[in-house]
Parts: structure tokens; sequence; C-alpha cells
């Protein structure tokens, strides 16, 4: 039976890497399908991976009518075996709504990735959408890594080299980013609540929710 299948991590987990290798075995064994991405690293229409892995995508804008667009193309004639989704959290709740109309009504396959929560730690609506919707909820297996060495849970965003937890939900950065720029980091839930980046501790900054010491 097809399913909608929802593959999370956070940042830095090899989501993208996953789904071009989802794409290139169906494709060598002569399968045909859709791939769509949302605000990707590499610019509009591509889907990348930070091992410096690019293919072309559809471009899931506000708006897009997924399950229209796929219709349309298998009405005039177009093949589609799958769909793989890419940067899925971006996409709004009706969105994902099409992408389970899209494996109910069209009988397909749905492969979609995402981080869960924003820089947070709040839930993008539309990861949301898809832990209600999914058949199957798969995490990756390749964990990414705090600077501390523990297990990465959470995305943090980086201004000036500096945590925020303020702002607009979607800000387009990347990791490896110059300090100035708006980026993101991976962190432990410890780190991330003590704001604790790796720029901050390599400067030895306190965080602000250190207790105070009471003097004798």
């Amino acid at each position: 039976m097809p399913e909608l299948v929802f593959f999370s991590g956070t940042m830095d987990c090899g989501k993208s890497t996953l789904a071009l290798q989802i794409a290139h075995n169906r494709s060598a064994r002569g399968l045909q399908g859709v791939i769509f991405t949302r605000d990707d690293r590499a610019g509009e229409g591509k889907l990348s991976s930070r091992l410096g892995l690019v293919t072309d995508a559809v471009e899931a804008g506000p708006g897009m009518d997924l399950y229209g667009y796929l219709v349309d193309r298998m009405t005039y004639g177009g093949r589609i075996d799958y769909v793989i989704v890419d940067e899925a959290q971006f996409l709004a709740p009706e969105q994902i709504d099409q992408l389970a109309r899209i494996v109910d009504d069209l009988s397909l396959d749905v492969f979609a990735f995402g981080i869960t929560t924003d820089f947070r730690t709040k839930l993008f609506p539309g990861s949301q959408r898809l832990i209600e919707l999914a058949d199957r909820i798969e995490a990756l297996q390749v964990e990414a890594m705090c600077w501390c060495g523990a297990r990465a849970t959470h995305n943090a965003r980086t201004v000036g080299g500096e945590m925020v937890v303020e702002g607009e939900q979607v800000v387009v950065g990347d990791v490896d980013v110059p300090a100035e720029e708006v980026g993101y980091e991976v962190l432990c839930r410890r780190h991330h609540r003590k704001r604790m980046t790796s720029a901050a501790a390599r400067a030895g900054v306190l965080s602000p929710d250190v207790l105070p010491v009471a003097s004798d």
C-alpha cells in the first residue's frame, strides 16, 4: 500500500542526502518521480545536500496545489511513480493535506523530509500536520552532534554569532556561514536552553541562566 512517510531530524543530519538517495535508487529501477522542494540552500527549484549533491526539483511555493500539479502532469501523459518532498516543514498545512490526498487518491508513495521544530523549539505548521497525517514517521539515524559532543536535538538561529530566540519563523540560512550573517547551528537541549553556541563556548561567555554565587 502507498504511504505518506515523514523523515524528520535536526539540520545537518542527512535528510536531503537521503532524499537524493531514494530518488537515485528508484530512478535506477526505471521509476519516474516528482521532487518538490521549498527554499533550498542551492536556490529555487533545487534539491541539494551538504555533501555537494544537487538535482533539479519543482519549487513548491506558497499557495501551490501539489495534488493539482500532479493530476495535470498525469492527465497530459506524464508518468509519476513516487513523490519526494524536501524542506517539508515550510509547506502550509493545506499542502500537507494535498500530500495525503496524493497517497490516497493517486496511489503514490510520498516521502517527505523536514525538521520538526524551529529555532524557538516550536513546531513548524507543516511538520505538525505531517505528524498528524503521516502513515509512518522515521527519525533519521545519522545523528547530528552539538559542539559539546552530545546528540543535537534542537536547531538554533544565530545573528552575528549570537543565538537569538525571537523573529520570523522562516529565515533562509545555513550552517557554516560567516559569523556576521544569519546562520543556524544544531545544539543539544541543555546548550540550546542556555543559549550556548560553539562561538559562545569558545569565547567563554556565561549563560544568562547561570545562578549567582553567594559570597561569604
